[in-house]
């Protein structure tokens, strides 16, 4: 099986001062250029979630109401997984190129979890128009923008 080389460029915080990405200081002339842009996709690690047991994962019992009992670990966001890899998108709300700091208005990690990449958010090569979902999770958001108005407890079953 081939291997690669990651490497975390940084940490997410998730505290009482924010959210923010904290890049390490060498990573900071990487910000250039990224002011105007409103989001951004994040690439970071489920470091609770790395371990032999959680790589073998390749289905588990649904964490979504009203879908399918069993899913395979590729048709959810679940953290246990192969490779435990997440992606989120997410508002920028600063940017701090001095410190390599780049605040954000909502992120869906925990704190300290190790950040992996960051790309600009590019409707472009990043919104889909007219996105097909099933039909178990059709009523959810169709934003980022209003995601976090939503009661997503009535979604999960934890």
């Amino acid at each position: 099986m081939e291997q690669f080389n990651v490497i975390s460029i940084g940490v997410i915080r998730a505290d009482e001062n924010g959210m923010r990405l904290e890049l390490k200081k060498e990573y900071a002339p990487a910000l250039l250029g990224l002011s105007g842009f409103s989001h951004v996709n994040i690439l970071w690690w489920f470091s609770k979630s790395d371990n032999a047991i959680a790589r073998a994962k390749l289905s588990e019992r649904s964490p979504y109401k009203n879908a399918p009992a069993v899913m395979g670990t590729f048709a959810t966001r679940s953290p246990l997984r192969p490779n435990p890899i997440a992606l989120s998108c997410a508002e920028i709300i600063y940017i701090d190129e001095e410190n390599a700091v780049v605040g954000l208005g909502y992120i869906d990690a925990d704190n300290n979890s190790p950040l992996l990449d960051i790309k600009p958010y590019t409707p472009s090569l990043d919104r889909v128009e007219k996105p097909l979902v099933p039909s178990w999770c059709k009523s959810w958001p169709n934003s980022v923008e209003i995601s976090g108005d939503f009661d997503w407890s009535s979604v999960f079953n934890f």
